[in-house]
């Protein structure tokens, strides 16, 4: 039998924190709230949750400040949560290691849903432990060709163009907006639907040579990352 994922959310507002952990008691886990940010990394450090959810302000030591320290020693995954929309792009900027990010008000259920993805991968990464096979996406800039585990892929100009701002920063997180002005410079009209139809096909080629494999990250609301 699987044993129980435990997560340790940190969330001063005590009706918020307590709807979160309502909802992901129902949904299986074990859940611990927490109001202050003073001692949260040696409580993480000590207790070692599967998941921490983090609130960026939070009295004591803020969510920034704890996510740097965490990631210094720790390699638990973590979901922000903000109530300033601007603050997503300064988090984006400062790359803190964040797994994941929310915006204040959300719905509890799409917190579930963000938990159980990032979960779901977590598990499969230690599933496959050494039997994982390692693809490899290469891009020659200055041919304009790409490959992907050797084999040639025929993307489009604008694919490369995208896929060289994710590549060149893995794991960075780019939102739309910042994709569309790294990317497309040159372009006038654009918008959100034509970056998530160049990621959608960039997807498809890559499944086509790797099968299952996607190096390229959601993030809900937010953007796009690649994962080397």
């Amino acid at each position: 039998m699987s044993k129980t994922k435990r997560i340790l959310i940190f969330e001063d507002e005590e009706v918020l924190a307590g709807i979160l952990e309502q909802y992901l008691s129902q949904a299986g886990y074990a859940v611990d709230t927490l109001a202050d940010g003073t001692h949260a990394v040696e409580t993480i450090l000590g207790t070692a949750p599967d998941l921490v959810v983090l609130d960026l302000m939070l009295p004591g030591k803020d969510g920034l400040t704890i996510c740097r320290e965490l990631r210094a020693k720790s390699e638990v995954p973590i979901i922000m949560e903000t109530a300033r929309v601007e603050e997503i792009d300064r988090l984006l900027g400062l790359e803190i290691g964040a797994d994941d990010y929310l915006c204040k008000p959300f719905s509890p259920r799409e917190l579930v849903a963000r938990v159980k993805a990032i979960l779901r991968r977590s598990a499969m990464r230690d599933e496959q432990g050494g039997h994982h096979v390692a693809h490899v996406l290469e891009l020659d800039e200055e041919s304009w060709r790409a490959t992907v585990d050797g084999q040639p892929v025929d993307f489009t100009r604008r694919e490369i163009q995208l896929l060289r701002v994710l590549h060149r920063r893995p794991g960075r997180v780019f939102s739309r907006s910042q994709l569309m002005d790294l990317a497309f410079s040159e372009d006038v009209i654009l918008t959100d639907r034509t970056i998530d139809s160049h990621i959608k096909n960039i997807r498809q080629k890559v499944r086509a040579c790797a099968g299952d494999w996607d190096p390229i990250r959601s993030v809900y609301g937010v953007g796009y990352a690649y994962e080397a």
